[in-house]
């Protein structure tokens, strides 16, 4: 083997990049050409010894020594300048602008980068921590988040690395071309040179792989196949965390961030004023990095910052497509042609799915919406098959060879969009999501928006009729929102699945909007099928019902009555329909007060359908309880209904066993009965017949075993009874019963089932009654919680659990805790259903109620006020809530010492007590109590006793009938 030249020398890569632009945009200067020369001794090189040589000696060595160097060096120039042609002839075919990426070192970040410290950190301790490895960190997220900046802004911070290499990766072309670049830095002129010598070098050499978005390029190869180094790849595709020791997802910027981000791009002082418009801006911007320097740009030169929200409101499309005139970075696309690129790399079934997705709301988008409506079956009621066509065909093409749903295909279709951070997929909930201004977006590549929002607006719908809004909540609560994003400025809708939507509201608790929708459902019936037809009457019923629970009981009773007098003019008085009206027109009756009118419809109704159906008939048993609880209301204490051999019987001494005998045997034939003989004694615990009541406690636990434990409506009507022991202050038993029926519905329906709630809800009543409180926040806090989770923080069975816990929280003292749920109980009640909502009045008293417990009586006055005036407006000056709120405010009067003003209100509600209840009913001896109070204060001794002493000669008369 030869000697070696001693001359080792390294030649220099390709020139730089010109250097960043000052403010006004001048270039700087242009790279050097030189790479980082090194002069290395070989191994086997020979070293020469001059201080042995003579003068004349060494001027001949001298000599040769150039002469070998000049050969030596000329060789290996000529080698080199062979290799750099090879290298130049591959580069040639790339765009100028594309061989300077490829040969240059990593660029500086930009000069205005804010934030991201959170993620910078993040960087910094996993690259620090893991020196004895080989370090991979993946930034990731949709076009425009700022992952290039962030990568370059850590690289620029860090000492650690001995050599930095900055790799175009968005091309297989453009990560060749870099590879090969750091061979002719290092050693060789092939991209596996280039892999050979850091696979070799041991050193902490830091490689940058910058925009590897495509999904289709293999990035394994290109990466060093050793345990040393430190790699850096930004893409927006998750799936490279495949490779990636450390991750970090890169999204939108902290508000603060992104205000002073807008200020500096726009050239704006950061004065109070300024960061509030800015605020406003970078909100509207969904704070995405690229956006904010696109409109600092576009501030900067126009100077509108004033004016910016509204001109980017009115202009959307226009400005996130327009390229700044100046550029901080050098980065040359905009939002718009960022995403682009992206969505031209998807398949058409990809590119639809993500546009139809735009017209949902971006977050909560489920696989199980497109899923349940590819099962949807035509009625005679429903869009045509022409109308459905567009969507019918894309549903089909996720479709398998029988028909089925492929969750395969759909897979495969959004696994395309993930791979561009187009949409996210959240593993935990198993929901999508999209970026806000990339849903906007995608609206924009629409040609034909109105037939995509008519296609996502069918979809929706058509998976709504293949489902149970009643059992699966959790899908109802994902659609409303996605509802809501359909129904902006396309009110009615088409195609026509108004009903179904209005149903998703209904089951939601956004009574609202049902009403809204049903009612534009109605309303063309009426121009399709007229006026009088079966199931315009039907739909007419149910907004009625809608009504009556939004608390506008007018419109509802004049709906009602208008469905019972057609029924009644087409069906005759006694078809069962005209029969189901009168009862839902008599409940409506009920709400509102009138219950004269509501037990005289009841009766009607009860000895029609006798007539009709005679004994055998379950559903004569419903109109029994419905009058049995009226007379509750009305305090007939000596009228409960029992149904026997076709007869009505006044609950007298004489009839009472055998009447309760008899309906245990029928509830014994109709299983589906046994709730509504626990009605019957939740009617006598009204009444405060309680001998009765447990005559039927007794007659059902003797005739219980002959039905299936694990029935449903077995545990229905154990939970009923449980209750009614609790009213009868046997809170042992209720304890018992609910325990029992807890665990089986914990069983057989699971622990999140509404039923199963229900009954944790019913133990932890019995627990406050019986003053096991802590038992019962306990119980209360996880059904709170697990109503959070399936419902949602709105919905009005959430917050009756919330309200619930509010009160076990107020009797335990803990006055805090209480005030604080019942605030948000009544603030939402408002602004969901309304301020003269009866739900929300009672929201209302329980708040005055606390407030009561813990001496804010101001607080307390102020809130009986207004719940006292609305009941007044709406529900009438003789409704039993009326009354109630009149004494309620008259205690508080008392209380404050304020006696004149409680007096004259108590006076009010005996009178009217007794009018309306009778001089016997509990409700009056309350009033009378109250009242002798209150004279006491008032100095009044001796009508104070007279009216305790008729309290008294009252119930002891009750209680010797009894």
């Amino acid at each position: 083997m030869g000697q070696r030249p001693f001359f080792n020398l390294n030649s220099g890569g390709v020139g730089g990049p010109g250097g960043e632009g000052h403010c006004q945009g001048t270039g700087g200067n242009g790279g050097t050409g030189e790479g980082p020369i090194q002069h290395h001794r070989s191994k086997n090189s020979t070293v020469i010894n001059f201080n042995c040589i003579s003068a004349k000696g060494f001027t001949v060595f001298y000599m040769i020594a150039i002469v070998i160097g000049i050969i030596a060096y000329t060789v290996r120039y000529l080698d080199f300048a062979r290799s750099l042609t090879d290298s130049q002839r591959q580069i040639s075919s790339f765009p100028v602008s594309q061989v300077n990426q490829i040969a240059s070192n990593c660029p500086p970040p930009s000069r205005i980068f804010h934030g991201r410290q959170n993620i910078l950190d993040k960087m910094h301790k996993y690259f620090s921590q893991n020196q004895m490895q080989q370090c991979i960190f993946l930034l990731y997220g949709v076009g425009g988040a700022g992952k290039t900046q962030i990568a370059r802004m850590f690289i620029q911070a860090s000492s650690r690395f001995s050599d930095r290499f900055y790799i175009d990766a968005s091309t297989q072309d453009t990560i060749d071309a870099g590879m090969k670049n750091i061979a002719l830095n290092k050693a060789g002129n092939t991209s596996q040179d280039a892999l050979d010598w850091l696979h070799g070098n041991h050193d902490q050499w830091l490689l940058f792989f910058d925009n590897a978005d495509d999904p289709d390029i293999d990035l394994n190869p290109f990466l060093p196949q050793c345990d040393h180094g430190n790699i850096i790849i930004t893409s927006r595709n998750p799936g490279l965390r495949f490779y990636a020791g450390s991750d970090a997802r890169v999204s939108d910027m902290e508000e603060t961030d992104a205000v002073k981000l807008l200020l500096a791009c726009a050239s704006q002082e950061v004065t109070p004023r300024n960061k509030e418009m800015a605020t406003e801006i970078v909100q509207e911007l969904s704070y995405l990095p690229l956006a904010i320097v696109q409109a600092g740009a576009f501030i900067a030169e126009s100077g509108a910052l004033n004016t910016y929200l509204r001109l980017y409101r009115q202009n959307r499309k226009q400005l996130l497509g327009k390229k700044p005139a100046q550029s901080h970075d050098g980065y040359g696309r905009t939002v718009h042609t960022t995403w682009q690129m992206s969505f031209d790399n998807l398949s058409e079934l990809a590119q639809t799915f993500l546009q139809l997705c735009s017209f949902l709301h971006n977050q909560g988008i489920s696989e199980k919406i497109f899923s349940q409506a590819s099962v949807y079956e035509f009625s005679a009621n429903s869009p045509s098959k022409e109308e459905l066509q567009k969507p019918v065909e894309f549903l089909s093409q996720y479709l398998g060879p029988f028909g089925d749903w492929d969750s395969l295909r759909f897979t495969e279709v959004t696994s395309q969009l993930q791979a561009y951070s187009l949409i996210e997929f959240n593993t935990v909930t198993g929901l999508f999501s999209i970026h806000p201004l990339v849903h906007s977006w995608s609206q924009s590549t629409l040609t034909d928006p109105e037939m995509y929002h008519y296609s996502m607006v069918a979809i929706v719908g058509m998976a709504i009729t293949a489902i149970s809004p009643k059992t699966d909540m959790q899908l109802v609560r994902q659609l409303v929102p996605h509802i809501d994003a359909l129904r902006k400025g396309q009110t009615p809708m088409t195609p026509d699945f108004n009903l179904q939507y209005s149903s998703i509201y209904y089951y939601a608790g956004r009574y609202n909007k049902s009403v809204e929708l049903e009612s534009i459902y109605l309303e063309k019936l009426r121009g399709w099928l007229g006026e009088d037809h079966s199931h315009t009457l039907k739909v007419m019923g149910n907004l009625a019902s809608t009504y009556s629970l939004m608390g506008q009981f007018k419109r509802a009773e004049e709906l009602a009555a208008v469905v019972l007098k057609k029924k009644q003019d087409i069906l005759g008085e006694t078809h069962l329909d005209t029969l189901h009206a009168m009862g839902n027109l008599a409940w409506i009756y009920r709400k509102i007060g009138r219950l004269n009118k509501a037990e005289e419809l009841e009766d009607v109704a009860l000895k029609r359908l006798q007539h009709i159906v005679g004994v055998d008939c379950v559903n004569t048993l419903l109109p029994m309880v419905n009058q049995a609880f009226i007379c509750g209301q009305l305090g007939q204490d000596d009228y409960t209904v029992i149904f026997l051999g076709g007869n009505i019987l006044s609950g007298n001494n004489q009839c009472t066993d055998f009447g309760i005998e008899f309906t245990a045997v029928i509830a014994e034939k109709f299983v589906t009965c046994l709730p509504l003989i626990i009605e019957s004694v939740a009617t006598y615990c009204k009444l405060s017949q309680f001998k009765r009541a447990e005559g039927f406690e007794e007659v059902f636990f003797k005739k219980q075993p002959s039905v299936d434990e694990d029935h449903p409506d077995t545990l229905h009507a154990m939970a009923n009874l449980a209750v009614a022991c609790s009213k009868l202050g046997q809170f042992k038993q209720a304890e018992e019963l609910e325990v029992d029926v807890f665990k089986m519905q914990q069983d057989t329906l699971g622990k999140d089932h509404p039923d199963t709630l229900l009954a944790m809800e019913n133990l932890a009543w019995t627990y406050q009654k019986s003053h096991q409180l802590s038992k019962a926040v306990e119980l209360r806090a996880m059904v709170l919680k697990n109503l959070r989770n399936i419902y949602g923080e709105d919905h009005l069975d959430t917050l009756l659990a919330m309200a619930n816990l509010a009160l076990t929280y107020s009797e335990l003292g803990q006055f805090e805790q209480a005030e604080a749920l019942e605030l948000v109980v009544l603030k939402k009640r408002q602004e969901i259903l309304g301020e003269d909502h009866p739900d929300t009045l009672v929201a209302m008293e329980n708040l005055a109620w606390t407030y009561q417990i813990f001496g804010q009586l101001s607080k307390t006055e102020e809130l009986e006020t207004v719940v006292l005036k609305q009941r007044q407006d709406t529900l009438g000056e003789d409704h039993p809530d009326t009354l109630l709120a009149m004494a309620n405010l008259a205690v508080t009067y008392s209380k404050l010492g304020q006696f004149k003003q409680a007096e004259v209100l108590e006076d009010v509600v005996l009178q009217k007590r007794q009018d309306i209840l009778g001089e016997d009913h509990p409700d009056t001896l309350i009033s009378m109590q109250n009242l002798a109070a209150t004279y006491n204060g008032l100095g009044k001794f001796k009508e104070a006793e007279a009216l305790r002493n008729a309290v008294l000669k009252k119930q002891h008369r009750f209680l010797f009938v009894m």
